[in-house]
């Protein structure tokens, strides 16, 4: 396993890391420019004048979070203006996706997984160069499913797995903004420990296996997901349902589960053994200097 391999957005049309600091980070989604709060951004902002041209704000106030809508700018139609909540549409390359103003800060779109949306992509594509047909893909704590859309456009079959039914909805929905065919997606509402447990005992199997798992969560019928507990079951279970044809894929990230880079590679190994991986930080880097916001952790490897 290669440790320390930073992957970083550079950004692109559609996103953009404008400036961050003082606890804040302030980026471009499509045409709408939000400003929400980035504790790993202790440094001093380095272009405040960009500030101003703010759309949308999250603010915590007495323990609770909310966006205030300033005026959307550059100036869109009223009625975009009227339905930001509703979302507006993004794209990377084909993809074609919503962000939205999402509680708890989010927007929908996680713009540092693009260097792993670029990776699924190649990983199904040499797939079928290398005879697989059509790759089969599965997808955990799918959320709202740009790596879905990622797997399922360069032609696999992707079952995506959310406990939510909203987070499903909202990923279905991208799949639809995208254009891809009702068939391309297996969509299942469950837990995803118990679904992969029931898939083990089916014998199921898969050529490529994506997940970002939260540090805590519930399932549909009140299971609790613990990460520290209940991770190492899940990546033992994975291990019985990746496939074995050449170039079979893993993919881990996480984002806030307080862990380091080295403590996932060492978690998958552990269930894997050693794997000709890499794992390390998952960084955005702003648009006009050098600085980077990080993100989040990766491992990944192929078979």
């Amino acid at each position: 396993m290669t440790h320390d391999k930073h992957l970083v957005t550079k950004g692109w049309e559609d996103y953009e890391l404008l400036d961050s600091g003082e606890n804040m980070k302030l980026e471009r989604f499509g045409k709408i420019v939000v400003a929400r709060p980035e504790t790993q951004a202790l440094w001093a902002k380095r272009a405040p004048e960009r500030w101003s041209e703010t759309s949308a704000e999250f603010a915590f106030s007495n323990g609770k979070g909310s966006w205030t809508v300033t005026e959307v700018k550059p100036p869109l139609p009223p009625l975009s203006r009227l339905n930001l909540d509703n979302g507006w549409e993004m794209s990377r390359g084909p993809l074609k996706f919503i962000a939205r103003l999402s509680g708890f800060k989010h927007t929908g779109v996680f713009p540092e997984q693009e260097p792993n949306w670029i990776w699924i992509k190649d990983r199904v594509k040499a797939l079928i160069a290398g005879g697989v047909e059509k790759p089969s893909v599965l997808n955990l704590f799918g959320y709202t499913g740009v790596a879905t859309l990622a797997a399922a456009h360069a032609g696999a079959f992707v079952t995506h797995v959310d406990s939510s039914k909203q987070s499903l909805d909202y990923a279905h929905e991208n799949a639809r903004a995208t254009g891809l065919a009702e068939g391309a997606i297996r969509w299942i509402p469950d837990d995803c420990l118990a679904f992969a447990k029931r898939e083990a005992r089916r014998g199921a199997k898969y050529e490529g296996i994506i997940l970002d798992p939260p540090a805590f969560g519930r399932g549909g019928k009140g299971e609790v997901w613990k990460i520290e507990e209940d991770l190492p079951t899940l990546l033992a279970v994975l291990k019985e349902l990746l496939g074995e044809a050449p170039g079979s894929f893993f993919l881990i990230s996480g984002y806030a589960a307080g862990y380091s880079p080295r403590a996932f590679s060492q978690a998958v190994e552990s269930a894997f053994g050693e794997t000709a991986g890499e794992s390390g930080e998952l960084l955005i880097k702003e648009s006009s200097t050098e600085r980077v916001v990080p993100a989040g952790i990766y491992t990944r490897f192929v078979k």
